[in-house]
């Protein structure tokens, strides 16, 4: 079952100046202060930080699934092109991702 988005992750260039932008923008503090992801929490909304060494890119949206492998199935099927593969964050989390036919981003989430 599809959950429905519930994390966006921005890549950003400098973490610290990312930190205290979405601080002020959210009104929070982050739940997660780790040199490679910062997280904040609205409601049951995640808002992730991750730092993108220069690399022109842009939000992901993660959709929240209960089978993570035949989400992304389906989206390969329909000619997404893997991006992340499946991989364990930690404590069972996995995510992925993958590029649409029109250059969207889609990721994926199953905890």
């Amino acid at each position: 079952m599809n959950k429905g988005i519930k994390t966006i992750i921005y890549p950003v260039n400098d973490v610290t100046e990312g930190k205290a932008l979405f601080r002020k923008l959210l009104e929070v503090e982050p739940y997660a202060d780790q040199p490679y992801y910062v997280g904040f929490k609205i409601g049951d909304q995640d808002i992730g930080l991750v730092p993108n060494g220069g690399k022109p890119t842009g939000m992901t949206a993660f959709y929240h699934v209960d089978d993570i492998q035949s989400s992304l199935q389906i989206l390969l099927e329909a000619g997404s092109a893997i991006i992340q593969e499946i991989k364990d964050v930690g404590k069972g989390r996995l995510i992925a991702s993958a590029k649409d036919k029109d250059g969207n981003m889609i990721g994926l989430v199953q905890n």
